[in-house]
């Protein structure tokens, strides 16, 4: 079984930059767009091949979900022996659980149309929970940029600078980059006052007069990096980086981010869209390459893995 990669529009490089890494041509998707919104990908004939559709679901999240479905389904119908749906930035992750009776779980939604749509295998790096694979009925193979983004920061990295959790929920994620870089970890106690609005309380560790790297896994509106930021500064922390897997960086985030004095940011490129400001961008193209490839010749992912 020959192998292709179909990219989606979402993040169309990174997708280029996955096959030149295995040294394939890209297929051919045309997404036509009617002037009422609706699409109409089209993908060459793909009889019995083994298909990696690469389409990120990042803002806008509801355009390129949509987008991924029907790509999904026209690989499916072009005649794709299998389909592996590459999805390096999932949306819907964090709506892995209801918080009141009336809501949704849109991971769950999620998962079940990319699984209708005709995948038979989902690649995620870095979801917001890890919960993701349990709400999905086929195999889900979640990858980890931890390590690459941990070798980006260690050259500039100050012997005595600590790693920041945001948020209970980062605790593990900053952890994982401890046992990589050697580094003591600070707890941020944050309460969620809305979707884009944080309050940080407190926090766990000694931060004075030492750099604060916040380590999380995404930053989206920025509210909550700049909560931790406060929090930190109020402790004597001595300055202050930002690294994140995700940047769907919407709703004034950058400028946000140099508001406060981040003095760098980085992210890698599952988000589609050129890096801004002082935003610096580590590549994610070599980690799924290596994972597309193992795939493809049913060979363990191994390290590459998430765990736990």
């Amino acid at each position: 079984m020959t192998a292709q990669v179909v990219p989606g529009s979402a993040n169309r490089a990174l997708a280029c930059s996955i096959a030149a890494m295995l040294g394939w041509e890209p297929a051919a998707c045309e997404v036509e767009r009617f002037p009422d919104g609706e699409l109409r990908p089209a993908v060459p004939e793909l009889r019995g091949e083994d298909v990696y559709v690469v389409q990120p679901t990042g803002p806008p999240v509801n355009d390129h979900l949509v987008e991924l479905l029907l790509v999904l389904d026209a690989c499916r119908r072009a005649g794709a022996g299998r389909v592996t749906a590459v999805i390096p930035y999932f949306g819907y992750a964090r709506q892995d659980r209801r918080g009141t009776a009336g809501e949704a779980v849109g991971a769950r939604v999620v998962a079940d149309a990319v699984t209708a749509a005709g995948a038979d295998r989902l690649v995620v790096v870095d979801p917001h929970s890890v919960a993701l694979e349990a709400v999905c009925s086929i195999p889900v193979e979640m990858l980890t940029a931890v390590p690459a983004l941990a070798a980006a920061l260690e050259p500039e990295l100050a012997a005595e600078a600590v790693l920041v959790a945001p948020d209970l929920g980062a605790v593990k994620l900053a952890e994982r980059y401890a046992s990589i870089l050697r580094r003591e970890v600070v707890v941020v106690r944050k309460t969620r006052v809305s979707g884009a609005s944080v309050r940080a309380v407190g926090i766990v560790g000694d931060a004075r007069d030492r750099p604060a790297v916040i380590v999380d896994d995404m930053i989206s509106t920025g509210s909550t990096i700049e909560a931790a930021v406060d929090v930190l500064r109020a402790h004597g922390a001595a300055s202050f980086a930002v690294a994140a897997v995700h940047g769907p960086l919407v709703a004034g985030a950058v400028e946000r981010m140099a508001a406060v004095g981040a003095a760098r940011i980085l992210v890698t490129d599952t988000v589609g869209g050129a890096p801004s400001g002082s935003v610096q961008v580590c590549s994610v193209a070599g980690l799924l390459a290596d994972a597309v490839d193992r795939l493809h010749h049913d060979r363990p992912l191994g390290d590459l893995l998430l765990r736990g």
